[in-house]
């Protein structure tokens, strides 16, 4: 593999981001390893995220940021506690270790410093570590990317925009993945409901890099939002060529193709691109953004009265050794989406027990400490749901409307929670609650306009309830 473009020692100094590492090596694996994470791919002519992570410890295993971006990078994937998993915990001590026996730069100290309370569950406080970061040094791309992930898994819509708007006008041109701001601060705007602005962003962007599969999502988001079907499915074809090289959010990206032909109706359409493109990559990559997408997509269809038939049981095969990790909300409500699913009873009432019981004692992990009065409710609410009774899956939900933004993810991710209450208002047999049904799907047709989806619910509660 050839790191020869990438930036060496002096480069970062130049760049006023210096390195504690004598050898060039490791600064050049560094460069290699953040961008492929700015750029969502693992480059197989520098042997992926794994072959330079290997690389940058036998070239200086003691570089203490090849640490923060190996370490970091697997705690921001969340599919391993350091709960649970003592070789992820003590990576993280390791790297303290490390940053406490040398003379680093502040910058780095604090990235030590905002990895372990990511660590903990802490993703807000680590999340104003970065920021601190930003403010001396608004090029640091890697702080930029490690709390626009955090934001993310706190639905901190406001932050992630107001993050990148804050550093931007200190990049210029000509510096490395500037380019790929854009998709950054466009998705932030779109999460902010400023869909115009976002899709206009990430049109700046794909001219700037045609391939950045982070402005196409962007814009598939944008879409999905406006519920502009068949611009979307326009979009997404016209581009499929540029995004899917990007195999760490390709497959994040056929999910929202998919999602377009769910809202048209197109339900064999959709199954076809679950079984090609998402259950076959998270199966090869047991990524959790692929794997929480098989598991919303398969609820959504079941919601529509499609028969998944056996992938419930298949997925349960990826999701069930997650069952006691907790490391997000957002990820154990998908993994109990198949748990419910597969009939697998046991894993649900396991997953539920165990982030009862986490949430008694929280410490400084936020999820935990949203479990007690988000988390749970919302899995009961599935629970119930899933048994027929309606009416209390109403009652558990309904309060928690607005509260659902803090369990992470996109607006587009949750709406699998709003599909879900609209269905059990519809379904029980509650008359104060088949008309919160109705209204809900008032107000969703004002959001999304000329909604495909919204008319077919709107169609079933007429033939419901008279």
């Amino acid at each position: 593999m050839s790191t020869a473009s990438f930036r060496d020692c002096q480069a970062w100094r130049a760049e006023g981001l210096p390195l504690s590492t004598t050898s060039n090596e490791a600064c050049k694996l560094y460069d290699a390893i953040l961008t492929q994470y700015v750029k969502w791919r693992n480059d197989e002519t520098l042997g992926g995220f794994e072959g330079c992570i290997s690389a940058i410890k036998a070239a200086d295993p003691d570089f203490v940021m090849g640490h923060v971006i190996s370490t970091g990078l697997e705690l921001a994937g969340t599919a391993s506690s350091t709960r649970l998993n003592e070789r992820l915990a003590s990576a993280v001590r390791r790297t303290v270790d490390l940053a406490n026996s040398q003379d680093i730069s502040p910058r780095e100290r604090l990235h030590v410093k905002a990895m372990e309370h990511f660590s903990h569950g802490n993703f807000s406080k680590a999340s104003d570590v970065w920021e601190d970061i930003l403010v001396d040094h608004p090029t640091d791309i890697l702080a930029l990317k490690f709390a626009h992930d955090a934001y993310f898994y706190l639905g901190a819509q406001n932050q992630m925009r107001d993050s990148v708007a804050r550093v931007l006008p200190h990049w210029k041109p000509h510096m490395p993945l500037s380019g790929y701001l854009k998709g950054l601060y466009s998705f932030g705007l779109l999460e902010t409901r400023f869909y115009d602005q976002a899709e206009k962003v990430a049109m700046e962007g794909l001219a700037l890099t045609p391939d950045d599969a982070w402005s196409v999502h962007a814009v598939a988001h944008v879409y999905e939002m406006k519920a502009e079907v068949d611009k979307g499915l326009k979009f997404m074809e016209g581009r499929e060529k540029d995004w899917q090289v990007s195999d760490v959010l390709a497959s994040h990206n056929y999910w929202h193709w998919a999602l377009y032909f769910i809202e048209k109706g197109q339900y064999e359409s959709a199954l076809q691109i679950y079984d090609c493109q998402v259950f076959r990559r998270c199966k090869n990559t047991g990524s959790m953004l692929d794997t929480v997408d098989a598991c919303s997509m398969l609820c959504r269809l079941e919601m529509e009265g499609v028969c998944v038939k056996d992938r419930w049981r298949e997925l349960l095969q990826i999701t069930q050794p997650h069952t006691d990790d907790h490391v997000t909300l957002f990820n154990d409500l998908h993994f109990l989406m198949v748990s419910l699913g597969a009939k697998e009873s046991g894993t649900s009432r396991r997953l539920l027990e165990g982030l009862q019981e986490l949430a008694k004692e929280p410490g400084d992990n936020q999820q935990h400490q949203l479990a007690g009065t988000v988390g749970v409710p919302m899995c009961q609410a599935m629970m119930e749901y899933n048994q027929g009774s309606y009416d209390r899956a109403v009652e558990l939900l309904h309060p928690l409307r607005y509260r659902m933004v803090d369990i992470g993810g996109s607006d587009a991710q949750r709406d699998v929670f709003n599909q879900l209450l609209i269905h059990a208002a519809m379904k029980s047999e509650n008359k104060h609650h088949q008309k919160l049904g109705r209204c809900l799907l008032v107000e969703r047709n004002a959001m999304r306009p000329d909604s495909p989806l919204t008319d077919r619910l709107m169609q079933r509660a007429l033939a419901l309830h008279n």
